[in-house]
């Protein structure tokens, strides 16, 4: 039965998503089973029956994101019913509920069943709360993102057993869990017969699939390595996950790209055993110089935060030295904030808020300067390019190294990988010719 709207029309929904690759791979889920529930999908600018936000909670400018996204649709359509999901949705339910022009929140354990919550979609005077305990959520919902065309986001695991202490992640998701190697295969294979050409795995603490269980991070690499894609890519993994045999599996792999990114977070151990982070400093460089030693080329992202309390200013330029040292080719860097729940929200000689912002603004000039020797180093080389999108003659894609490039080219490459003569940088992204 397909649903309609009071003026007779099919019901319309519109998603929002906040935050990382893994909340947009469970969008796309999401929106496929409300479409088979008929309700037909618009843009979040335009008007629509349902609004959707999936949230993050990782930062306080999440939250805040959070309003901004309920404000913005309700002044594209004021009597729409309005749905929160998602991490901040488990976390402060309440505080949601409590948001003006909130009808319904979801918390882990239920914003899969999205549709069965939307058969009223009348307004209500306070956000409906359904919501469970943490620790009673350890179902594993697979989930996959399509919404480019040469590039599909799937997850393979999802929750987290790590107990950082400034993070929020284990309390908005839960324990860590995973499909089956062959399950998670054959979701892979449904990607590859869509036509998709890079597959990303993402999740919350990837390195940790299968945990509790005989099933491992490295066995999965094999088992997709075996499926015949194009490209497959590494989202994040952690320092201590990132062992030797995962170095050398992908230095010889059919489908797995040079390309790792490497939480660091910071670079002086007394800060990193304060965020309980399950590495040193020196364990840290010796990773990267070992992925760098067998693929000279590939590329290496960090994220740091910067402005965790205690953090003094000898702390601050040991993460500087560490990232000097490190042939790491670009940084995610975040300022510290302070999310109710951790033991680091609790702790005493915080940081200001103008260090903090200081601190930010010197590693993210430290990012640029990495990610233009890491080009630079790669000048003259030719390699592999997927191209994503082609406007007024221009192609612009990612070689396997996830180096940014445009050249000169055919609409009818737009979707396709091509070789191509990397020759000059030009406002941060690289020029390149094709090559036959």
């Amino acid at each position: 039965m397909v649903l309609v709207s009071s003026n007779g029309a099919e019901r319309t929904v519109a998603f929002h998503t906040l935050g990382c690759k893994l909340n947009f791979a469970e969008s796309a889920s999401i929106v496929t089973n409300m479409e088979s529930q008929s309700f037909k999908r618009v843009d979040y600018s335009e008007r629509a029956d349902v609004y959707i936000v999936n949230t993050c909670s990782v930062t306080e400018n999440a939250d805040r994101k959070c309003r901004k996204a309920v404000r913005q649709a309700l002044r594209k359509s004021p009597s729409a019913f309005v749905a929160v999901i998602g991490c901040y949705a488990q976390l402060r339910p309440e505080e949601i509920s409590a948001i003006p022009g909130v009808d319904l929140v979801l918390g882990a354990g239920e914003k899969f069943n999205l549709p069965a919550y939307l058969s009223d979609l009348s307004k209500r005077e306070s956000g409906e709360i359904h919501s469970c305990d943490i620790e009673m959520v350890n179902r594993f919902f697979p989930s996959c993102s399509t919404s480019e065309r040469t590039r599909a986001f799937l997850k393979v695991q999802d929750g987290c057993d790590y107990t950082c202490s400034y993070c929020t992640i284990p309390m908005a998701r839960g324990r860590s869990r995973s499909h089956t190697i062959k399950q998670t295969v054959a979701s892979a294979r449904r990607l590859l017969d869509a036509k998709v050409r890079e597959i990303v795995l993402t999740g919350v603490n990837i390195g940790d699939f299968g945990a509790g269980s005989e099933k491992t991070f490295i066995g999965l690499l094999v088992a997709l390595d075996r499926i015949g894609a194009e490209r497959i890519r590494i989202s994040s993994i952690e320092p201590n996950l990132l062992t030797d045999d995962i170095i050398n599996f992908v230095t010889g792999s059919n489908s797995f790209v040079p390309h790792f990114h490497v939480p660091l977070q910071s670079g002086s151990d007394k800060i990193l055993k304060w965020m309980r982070r399950r590495y040193s400093s020196d364990m840290y460089l010796s990773r990267i110089d070992q992925v760098k030693q067998a693929m000279p080329h590939s590329c290496i992202g960090a994220d740091v935060i910067v402005g965790f309390p205690g953090e003094t200013d000898n702390d601050f330029r040991a993460t500087v030295r560490l990232l000097n040292d490190a042939d790491v080719s670009y940084l995610h860097v975040f300022s510290y904030s302070e999310r109710p729940g951790t033991d680091a929200a609790e702790m005493k000689k915080k940081v200001a808020p103008n260090v903090r912002a200081e601190r930010s603004k010197h590693l993210r000039i430290l990012s640029k300067k990495k990610r233009s020797a890491f080009y630079e180093s790669c000048l003259g080389q030719v390699r592999n390019v997927l191209f994503e999108t082609w406007d007024n003659g221009i192609l612009e894609g990612f070689t396997d190294n996830y180096i940014r490039v445009k050249v000169q080219g055919e609409r009818s490459f737009s979707g396709t990988t091509q070789r191509v003569s990397l020759r000059s940088i030009r406002d941060g992204v690289m020029q390149g010719v094709l090559s036959n």
